[in-house]
This record gives structure tokens, C-alpha cells and sequence, in this order.
């Protein structure tokens, strides 16, 4: 029969591993997580930058100053259009980040 101190220390010892594999998971998730945000922002500079690129082409064929203000005028406007797209895509993607790791250290019904 085990004393009440061993029992005592299994348990401890048992909430430790628990605590270890848990805080282990979290930071192999948040790794990804990290990644994934990475590619985002780097799908959302590559998408802008093709933007502005195709809004560059546009204005060196322009044949006036009018036609010249009107593509520039499209371009803020798709930007900004596109801006807030983006900042919504990122903001989505760090709450779903932060919803999983506040469902990670939820406890678990046995």
C-alpha cells in the first residue's frame, strides 16, 4: 500500500508531465500558427505588389494627364479596398489563433 506522501507526489508528478505535453503542443502550435501568419502577410505583399505593378503598366501608356489621374485614382481606391481585406483576413487568423490557444488549455473531460 502506497504512504499518503507517495501518493501525493504521484500526483504531482502526473499535473508536471500533464502541464509539459500541454505546454509542448502549445508551442508546436504557436510555431505553425507563426508560419501561417508569416505566409499570409507574404501572400498579401506579393497580391500588392502585383497591383501596384499592373497599375505602374497602366500609366505608362496613358495618353493624357486625365487618363493618368483616373488610373491612380483606381489604384488608391483597389489598394485601400484591398488594405482592408487584408488587415480582416490577418484579424480573423490571430483571433482563431488565440481561440485555439485559450481551447488547448481548457480542461479536458477523461
Amino acid at each position: 500500500m502506497m504512504a499518503k506522501g507517495e501518493k501525493m507526489t504521484e500526483k504531482a508528478s502526473e499535473a508536471v508531465k500533464k502541464a509539459g505535453k500541454s505546454l509542448k503542443q502549445a508551442t508546436t502550435k504557436a510555431a505553425g500558427n507563426a508560419a501561417a501568419l508569416n505566409n499570409k502577410v507574404i501572400d498579401h505583399a506579393e497580391e500588392n505588389t502585383r497591383a501596384a505593378f499592373a497599375a505602374m503598366r497602366s500609366a505608362a501608356s496613358v495618353k493624357s494627364v486625365k487618363d493618368l489621374a483616373k488610373v491612380q485614382s483606381d489604384y488608391v481606391k483597389e489598394q485601400g479596398a484591398r488594405a482592408m481585406t487584408q488587415v480582416k483576413e490577418v484579424g480573423e487568423l490571430i483571433a482563431q489563433f488565440g481561440r485555439d490557444a485559450v481551447a488547448a488549455w481548457r480542461p479536458k473531460a477523461d
